[in-house]
């Protein structure tokens, strides 16, 4: 894995992604997003281009198949939604054994509008609680 959070924030800002927050573990990816559509559900497009960005760093060989936690806010402390991508669709999409519609239905299955989320005080924003991943301490985390 060649990725690291700030990489990563990048790829998703070139990618129309406007990043609050972003941390990588060797188990999972989470990803935190203001949307441009602060509607009650999150952005299909948001999402797609989310799942796109990871897919095409997993398809490069620059970040190994994890779990991605992502909450979608509509502004600061406000989470719109989360939703989640598990590894193993991941390394099923890039292996050709399931179809990107079967991926995307997946990934659509799993958005929560009435989240649980655990409210950082060192973080800006709510991060999705994360049950295996110990709390860190705040740093640049693709923050700008």
């Amino acid at each position: 894995m060649t990725t690291d959070e700030s990489a990563l924030a990048r790829e998703l800002r070139a990618d129309g992604i406007d990043v609050a927050d972003v941390r990588l573990s060797p188990e999972r990816v989470a990803v935190a997003y203001t949307t441009t559509l602060p509607a009650e559900r999150p952005a299909h497009g948001e999402m797609g281009r989310v799942c796109n960005t990871v897919i095409d760093l997993v398809e490069d060989g620059d970040l190994e198949p994890l779990r991605v936690d992502a909450t979608s806010l509509r502004f600061e402390n406000d989470v719109q939604a989360t939703w989640h991508v598990e590894a193993e669709w991941l390394d099923e999409l890039t292996g050709y054994r399931i179809s990107e519609e079967e991926f995307s239905a997946r990934v659509l299955d799993t958005v929560e509008t009435d989240p649980e989320v655990d409210r950082d005080a060192d973080a800006p924003h709510a991060i999705v609680v994360a049950d295996d991943e110990p709390g860190r301490p705040a740093g640049d985390g693709g923050s700008q």
